[in-house]
């Protein structure tokens, strides 16, 4: 009897290990896109916290080989070790937590299937026997890959959904021949650029623009099937992009009549492998225009700027040589005011929103929206009422504190924008960053040039991850900074903690959140 009691105990400690584990890969997974290879790269980076959640379930195969047995006390002894795993995986507070959508639920059932197959068959034909026992202690090992196995299984059910989804998106969007898609995509600035132009198309047309950051395909497809109707006149479509490919394959379900292309850079740069990519997977939105549509282009950019593109193109940017050009008049704690010139028409604007890259921002989306009929008079008031886009250069104003929130996945262009933007501000300044990712060979560099950015502006640095705050800190020491102004957080909270301590002689802190990375790293 005790013997059948240390069995099942020996499952149900089991299980419940395999399922908290699992739980967390697949939340992992989905943070990773569903991509196969960042999730290996994921656990190669997170080896130790990986090894830590498996090494008790090796001390209990030890046990079993060791005992040679499966005696209740033995079993008793393995299932002991399996529950310290527990200890040690117990999760930490969610930045974004998973989300239990279809896929998602098909992938746990396809794993959930096979590990009950082997939790019954492997005792069926082996007996409870060590060996037996030993092969269900490593289902707890290769659960780590589980998530990858389903995925893998589940490819063609997911390809037939998918595809049902999209042709549904394609006809409801081919229903609407009156609708005007616009497609905004960018390296960086196209979700912003995209809650601005909705705004100010709103003063003139029934607008719908895809939500937060939806720009994958099936986010995409998710607003249209379930947001887009007859009413609307203007859909704002953005689109995001880890490869080549990408945008065109969006574009190909939702046709846009005209385009915005924010910027080209760096960003993601580990997973298109060079510069050349990227920019030819940002211009597949001006390729899948019609002949009639038109593509604005952010023309401080040299990337955009130096690619030949045979459709109708409007240009927009700071430096003076564009369609539609702003000149920036002022800039403090309370806005920004500004100039914009197209041809023999100019108006000031003043809007809440600080610093070049919004004015930037800005102009793009008044560019399209003159085009599309909105006169500079009829923008004037919707541009004075733009609110910043939250966790991105949104400033929250405290007593004695203001927080500069420029959390959302940074990029070394916006990050120079936020120093700067920072550089505006009266009082002692804070900048608090884990740097920059995804930047593939170019990380390190990337991140040492701008804590030699940071070194001209802040008075004091908190770089946040031991591991990301290496090259900040090198770019700041080259910069001549002082080293008992640089303080390295083990995380977000502890930063936090010290800029709270820190002494201002008075003077209001201004505390710069610059990036915020997502709970995979």
């Amino acid at each position: 009897m005790l013997e059948i009691i240390s069995i099942v105990i020996f499952y149900i400690v089991l299980t419940a290990v395999c399922v908290i584990n699992f739980k967390h890969y697949m939340h992992m997974f989905q943070l990773n896109s569903y991509h196969a290879n960042e999730q290996l790269k994921w656990m190669g980076i997170n080896i130790g916290s990986v090894i830590v959640r498996h090494i008790f379930t090796i001390a209990s195969i030890v046990t079993l080989l060791i005992c040679n047995d499966v005696k209740a006390s033995t079993l008793f002894i393995a299932s002991g070790f399996m529950c310290f795993n527990c200890v040690f995986i117990k999760a930490k507070k969610a930045k974004k937590k998973l989300v239990f959508t279809p896929r998602v639920i098909r992938m746990c059932v396809t794993w959930g299937i096979i590990f009950t197959a082997v939790m019954v068959l492997v005792p069926l034909f082996m007996g409870f026997t060590p060996l037996s026992m030993i092969i269900l202690c490593l289902m707890q090992i290769v659960n780590l890959f589980g998530t990858i196995i389903a995925n893998v299984i589940n490819k063609p059910i997911e390809a037939g959904v998918n595809r049902h989804y999209i042709n549904d998106a394609k006809r409801i969007i081919k229903e609407l021949p009156d609708l005007t898609v616009v497609g905004l995509t960018g390296s960086y600035g196209k979700t912003s650029t995209k809650f601005y132009l909705e705004k100010l198309l709103s003063a003139k047309y029934r607008v719908l623009m895809t939500p937060e950051s939806y720009n994958t395909t099936m986010g995409v497809v998710k607003v249209v099937r379930g947001s887009l109707n007859a009413t609307h006149e203007i859909f704002l479509c953005e689109m995001g992009a880890k490869g080549v490919g990408e945008i065109k394959e969006i574009c190909d379900i939702v046709h846009p009549k005209h385009g915005i292309i924010t910027s080209i850079g760096p960003a993601h740069l580990e997973m298109f492998k060079s510069m050349e990519n990227i920019v030819k997977t940002k211009f597949e939105l001006a390729d899948s225009l019609p002949d009639d549509g038109m593509i604005v282009l952010n023309y401080d950019n040299d990337y955009i700027r130096n690619k030949p593109c045979s459709k109708i193109k409007v240009t927009y940017g700071l430096k003076g040589d564009a369609d539609y050009t702003a000149e920036v008049l002022s800039v403090s704690e309370k806005g920004t005011q500004f100039i914009v010139r197209h041809g023999d028409e100019s108006k000031e604007f003043v809007t809440k929103l600080i610093g070049e890259n919004n004015v930037q921002n800005i102009v793009g989306a008044i560019a399209i929206s003159h085009r599309l009929g909105v006169s500079f008079d009829e923008l004037a008031l919707p541009v004075k009422r733009l609110e910043c886009v939250p966790h991105r250069l949104q400033i929250i104003k405290g007593t004695n504190s203001i927080i500069i929130d420029d959390a959302f996945n940074s990029n070394p262009s916006g990050a120079k924008a936020a120093l700067d933007t920072l550089a505006v501000f009266d009082g002692y300044k804070v900048l608090v960053s884990p740097g920059m990712v995804e930047l593939g060979e170019k990380e390190y560099e990337l991140n040492e040039k701008f804590g030699m950015q940071a070194a001209e502006v802040c008075d004091f640095c908190i770089a946040v991850g031991e591991r990301q705050a290496v090259p900040i800190k090198a770019g700041l020491l080259k910069a001549g900074y002082p080293e008992d102004k640089i303080y390295v957080a083990k995380d977000l909270k502890d930063a936090l903690a010290k800029a709270d301590t820190l002494k201002t002689g008075g003077k209001k802190k201004i505390i710069l959140l610059e990036n915020d990375l997502p709970d995979n790293y």
